[in-house]
């Protein structure tokens, strides 16, 4: 880290505080490994064995959380208050000494929250702030901030050389790099639900991970009972960011995609876009509900329960007040059914009182189990199959147009139904639309189990069904709910958070919405941003803490060259340090994959179901599942094509050339789409430093 001349005293100074803080570092390395080995030093009879494996596990579990990797610092910062005195070194976890000390605090400690927050206007009682520089795992440098009346604040050269360090590999951990506005997020109460409006670069989907890491920490025994979910839109995305929470020291958090959330169905085929659009309105919730409770018939017949020599008799009339009411009260499907029976034993047993017999609650309970209670619930309010329900509303008409009228009109209920319809729920090839269906028919069935806390990320492309399945899974717990309008691209991706949120259940949702970014350079955003009047007018611009020379380069290619060009332009990315991504039209990927292998150039071709480790730095990505990655370098192929593939192509676009940190290479033969086609010396790319 370049630093001014100093006199000889001061680099004698520096360097001594180089050593001791390298000492510190040794020091807290040497009590991080005790702390393993006395946690990996217990035994401890549980008793039986199933307390016995559970104990096993925790302590398991608990002695991999303290693994120390020798490439990551295990701490990036220190602070000096001033009343008290003290000192403190900030880190990704909380290390020990044989006394109990703390050598290394919690990110997530409320003393480590003026590490943070601190500023030349607001101190929080800091002399001093201290930020280490390391270079894979040994600390080589270090930089101070001071806080008193003459202090000037300059850009932090190590905070910056942080965010800029180029990535292989899965997505880091950003605890070194947090800011003011995204730690305000990270730490809000377990009890908010958060929804995070986030431009490209603004570190929104690091945001929503940490404040995952930092509610474990906070409210660790009630969210290790209730549990914590990580949602994302596809295998690729959850194989980049999947080492984030284990680095920070959080192993038992679940990570999905929606298709193996909602699991009740084997996801198998895909809608056309309208159909999937019609399937995934708000308006299916009604259908489902009035389907479901279609199988109930109020009795025709009165019922009559023996019980000893006594007949007790209740009138069909009685019995369909019964059931009507409980039609009108908002209660699971079969928690009504258990209720007919406790219901029908109530009647009974009142007609016992009048006779004058003395019948407890052993009796009423006796009498709702007894055979023919049960079988006349069963033919009253029959149990119900929610894939059974399903498959007949999208495969009968009638059915249907019986469940939907008022709701959806004719043409709509012919897109509905399957065009060949299967024999059988469980011969169904089901979509993904329809798996929230039959999600949603079992939660009108069965209550869903609640979750503590569900991190869900680009949630504006999800539709309204997809959402309230969602917001079932945190019905009694919170969420953080990232996303950005402007990266929308499924047909029913929302146009309003306000609209989104009210579908999961949380209208009331906090939202915050970050526009700084601070890793992809100003010139690319710039770039990128002259799409937003098109696709998201209402927004914000997204601005660019940094700025990179050389960090876009379009490409006007003829048609016959763009292989050779594209080529070219990854051994030019491939040249300097970090990830390089490769990002075209799904139906060009075939292509370039045969173009790269003809000029030798290893690569790792992602896809959907991608959930791998690999040290190559080149990935062929298709456009449709580039969102929430990032590479530090990235060439797009033909803007037009990837506009041109889908109806929200240029929604596509903008996340497509979003995805790189450091520079992004366009290369087309095809004239670029209108709105980057336009002329505007003030981002032009030959006017950029």
């Amino acid at each position: 880290m370049p630093r001014p001349a100093q006199s000889p005293a001061h680099e004698d100074h520096h360097h001594d505080d180089l050593t001791a803080e390298q000492r510190h570092l040794a020091t807290a390395r040497d009590c991080l490994a005790r702390m393993r080995a006395h946690v990996q030093s217990l035994k401890a009879d549980a008793g039986d064995a199933v307390s016995q494996a559970y104990l096993d596990a925790a302590l398991y579990y608990r002695a991999e959380a303290l693994k120390d990797d020798p490439e990551t610092p295990l701490f990036f910062g220190r602070i000096d208050t001033r009343a008290p005195r003290d000192t403190y070194y900030v880190g990704r976890r909380h290390v020990t000494d044989d006394r109990g000390d703390p050598v290394v605090v919690d990110w997530r400690a409320e003393v480590s929250l003026a590490f943070y927050r601190a500023s030349a206007t607001e101190p929080m009682q800091l002399e001093r702030r201290r930020r280490f520089g390391f270079t894979k795992g040994a600390l080589t440098a270090f930089e101070d901030e001071t806080f008193d009346a003459a202090s000037r604040h300059d850009p932090s050269t190590i905070l910056q050389e942080e965010i800029e360090r180029p990535r292989v590999g899965p997505m880091r951990d950003i605890v070194a790099t947090i800011q003011p506005e995204q730690d305000a997020i990270v730490r809000a109460d377990l009890a908010t639900t958060i929804c995070v409006q986030g431009a490209p670069g603004t570190g929104k989907t690091a945001v929503g991970l940490h404040r995952a890491a930092f509610l474990l920490y906070a409210f660790r025994d009630r969210l290790t009972r209730s549990g914590v979910l990580v949602i994302g839109p596809n295998r690729a995305f959850l194989g980049y960011i999947k080492g984030v929470l284990p680095a920070l020291g959080e192993l038992d958090v679940r990570q999905q995609t929606l298709d193996e959330l909602l699991d009740a169905v084997r996801v198998r085929a895909a809608d056309d876009p309208e159909t999937a659009r019609l399937k995934g309105s708000a308006r299916m919730a009604e259908v489902l509900r009035r389907a479901v409770r279609s199988n109930v018939h109020p009795p025709d017949e009165g019922f009559v329960f023996t019980h000893g020599s006594r007949r007790w008799r209740i009138p069909s009339y009685e019995l369909a007040e019964i059931v009507e009411q409980l039609l009108g009260r908002d209660v699971r499907y079969d928690a009504a059914r258990r209720m007919l029976a406790q219901r029908v034993a109530h009647v009974v047993l009142t007609r016992m009182e009048a006779a004058g017999e003395s019948p407890d609650d052993r009796v009423q309970a006796s009498v709702a189990r007894s055979k023919p209670v049960r079988d006349l619930v069963d033919v009253a309010w029959p149990k119900v199959d929610p894939r059974v329900v399903v498959h007949r509303l999208l495969s009968d008409a009638q059915f249907l147009a019986a469940n939907a009228d008022g709701l959806f009109d004719e043409e709509e209920q012919r897109r509905l139904l399957w065009a060949k319809a299967p024999r059988s729920a469980g011969t169904a090839k089901w979509s993904l639309a329809d798996a929230a269906l039959v999600d949603e028919a079992q939660d009108l069935v069965e209550r869903t189990p609640s979750l503590g806390h569900v991190v869900l990320d680009e949630a504006q492309d999800l539709s309204p069904m997809q959402l309230r399945a969602v917001g079932r899974r945190c019905s009694t717990g919170s969420a953080t709910v990232l996303g950005d309008l402007a990266q929308g691209t499924t047909p029913w991706a929302t146009s309003t958070w306000d609209e989104a949120l009210a579908h999961l259940g949380r209208p009331n949702a906090l939202v915050e919405e970050l526009t700084m970014g601070y890793r992809v350079p100003r010139q690319i955003i710039a770039f990128a941003t002259r799409l937003l009047p098109a696709i998201a007018p209402a927004l914000a611009p997204a601005r660019s803490a940094r700025t990179s020379a050389g960090a876009l380069d379009v490409r006007d290619v003829p048609e016959a060259g763009v292989d050779a060009e594209t080529v070219a332009a990854c051994r030019t990315a491939l040249a300097a340090e970090g990830s390089v991504g490769l990002i075209a039209a799904d139906s060009r990927v075939e292509r370039l994959a045969r173009a790269l292998e003809q000029a030798g150039l290893a690569y790792r071709p992602l896809g959907a179901e991608t959930d791998e480790d690999t040290d190559l730095s080149l990935s062929l990505v298709p456009a449709t599942i580039a969102k929430g990655l990032e590479f530090d370098r990235v060439v797009v192929v033909e803007p037009a094509e990837i506009v041109a593939a889908e109806p929200r192509g240029l929604h596509r676009l903008y996340v497509v050339l979003t995805r790189a940190v450091s520079a992004l290479a366009v290369v087309h033969a095809e004239p670029l789409p209108e709105p980057l086609a336009a002329h505007d010396p003030h981002v032009d790319a030959s006017h950029w430093p």
